[in-house]
């Protein structure tokens, strides 16, 4: 398998990502927007950065590219797609998951650790872990609060494509734990079908034991 980690103008996470995926084993490569998708690609990743300088909105441009087309027929034809931070603005803004990422409740920039709860261990995304494990992983945005209208939100819990929630270390969601005021604290949602996922946190920064804890680990075994 190679995962097809895309890079846009001002991406600045896509050498985290091939490294985290090297690390588990898992064959990857890092692919211009304008090149299109390998014809070999079994896997995509849209990782972080600043694509565009966040222009218009965060993700909204990139969101246009050509590649995105090529993408979106990938994800409908059952490649594992996923989508981390500014990935995660792509991902959405391009409509392969449901609901937007603006602007963070405090309107800065946050950089720090915040804990997870698994919502769904039954996806490729989340099956390395336990239905309410409390995993650490870190935020690094500016647009990360998650939206959507409370009915559509009703039926992304009724259909378990919400897979993690900001919790405390306990893992209790609060408003306290919330880091930028994220309806019903989402932090990473599933698209139609469980083998596209975006999620605001990075798991690759989490991934190498050499330079840390590898909480998240588990979150790229959806493309082992």
């Amino acid at each position: 398998m190679t995962v097809a980690i895309i890079r846009f103008g001002g991406s600045n996470c896509d050498r985290d990502a091939l490294r985290a995926l090297e690390h588990l084993g898992i064959d990857a490569e890092i692919v211009w927007h304008e090149d299109g998708l390998p014809a070999d690609a079994s896997g995509v990743m849209i990782p972080g950065g600043f694509s565009y300088g966040d222009y218009l909105r965060a993700g909204a441009m990139a969101a246009r590219s050509p590649i995105m087309d090529e993408v979106r027929e990938a994800a409908d034809d059952g490649t594992p797609v996923l989508g981390v931070c500014n990935g995660a603005q792509i991902g959405s803004e391009s409509g392969l998951t449901p609901g937007a990422f603006t602007t963070n409740k405090s309107a800065r920039f946050q950089c720090e650790p915040v804990h997870l709860r698994v919502e769904n261990a039954d996806t490729p995304w989340t099956a390395a872990y336990e239905e309410g494990e409390v995993i650490e992983v870190p935020i690094a945005h500016g647009e990360g609060r998650f939206e959507l209208p409370d009915d559509h939100l009703e039926t992304l819990n009724d259909e378990d494509r919400v897979i993690f929630r900001y919790c405390d270390a306990d893992g209790n969601v609060t408003d306290a734990a919330n880091p930028n005021g994220s309806k019903e604290n989402v932090a990473g949602v599933l698209g139609e079908s469980d083998n596209v996922a975006v999620l605001m946190p990075h798991p690759e920064r989490v991934s190498l034991p050499d330079i840390g804890p590898t909480d998240g680990q588990g979150v790229l075994d959806g493309f082992a």
